[in-house]
């Protein structure tokens, strides 16, 4: 047997409390209204072919080939055609906003920062045993086991025992500073001594390290970190005032119900 529910304006704004996302959602109304305004200000406009540009972007990422697919999704985010639009603008604002701020600050803050874009290539076992690690780091030396066999014997994750201990590509901050210390000092392929670190004893292979370029991917990750962060501190000197009532002050914070209630 069907059955229909009614799910109303204010049963979904009471959600959003419920969930926690009314602050990510107010952070959304306060970037968009400061991104328009900031706009205005410098004169940035966005024309007809610029918007298309946008539509078609967005259309092939999100697969939709047809007007079909187009205006199912529209349903399935209750979105008005004019919505999509506004939406559609805001993205081509932003764009050009950034590129207005912040284009000629893209390689100054890639040559400050550049070596948190390096990357390694490295391949690591952690052992719980200091001992045992400095062993199997001589027998790789000697030529007595490679260390894929030593990492299919000895690592205990069945995904990253198949994948030889492999993580993919890693930046300084995705290492601990004493590993990152060692492995961008290497010279590849090498085999670094065992690191001792929390985790444990690393017997990490070094394969390959990447130094950056400023490529395309590149500089629009970088030109995005200098617009997201301009956003937050225009944001933090804004006074943000809401229709919704925040919890009041001094009110009990013992929940109301019995602990029995629960069994």
């Amino acid at each position: 047997m069907s059955s229909m529910i009614t799910v109303s304006r204010e049963e979904i704004i009471h959600q959003l409390k419920l969930s926690r996302q009314i602050p990510s959602m107010i952070e959304g109304v306060v970037h968009r209204k400061i991104i328009e305004s900031k706009a205005q200000e410098v004169g940035i406009q966005v024309g007809s072919e610029e918007l298309q540009q946008v539509a078609d972007n967005f259309r092939l990422t999100h697969k939709l080939w047809k007007a079909e697919d187009t205006w199912a999704w529209l349903q399935e985010y209750y979105l008005s055609l004019e919505e999509f639009e506004k939406s559609i603008y805001i993205t081509a604002l932003s764009s050009k906003l950034a590129q207005h701020l912040f284009a000629d600050q893209v390689e100054p803050s890639f040559v400050e920062h550049q070596l948190d874009y390096d990357q390694v290539l490295m391949y690591e076992i952690v052992l719980d045993d200091e001992d045992l690690a400095m062993e199997l780091f001589y027998t790789i030396q000697e030529g007595e086991m490679s260390f894929h066999e030593v990492a299919h014997q000895y690592i205990q994750d069945e995904e990253l025992r198949r994948a030889g201990g492999y993580g993919g590509a890693l930046r300084r901050t995705d290492l601990k500073p004493e590993i990152s210390a060692a492995v961008f000092a290497a010279t590849p392929p090498q085999l670094l001594k065992p690191i001792v670190t929390s985790k444990g004893a690393h017997l990490i292979l070094v394969e390959q390290l990447i130094r950056p370029e400023l490529d395309d991917i590149l500089r629009h990750n970088i030109l995005s970190n200098l617009f997201l962060d301009w956003l937050k501190k225009q944001a933090a000197q804004v006074k943000v005032v809401t229709q919704l009532q925040p919890a009041a002050l001094g009110q009990s914070l013992e929940p109301s119900y019995s602990s029995s209630a629960a069994g």
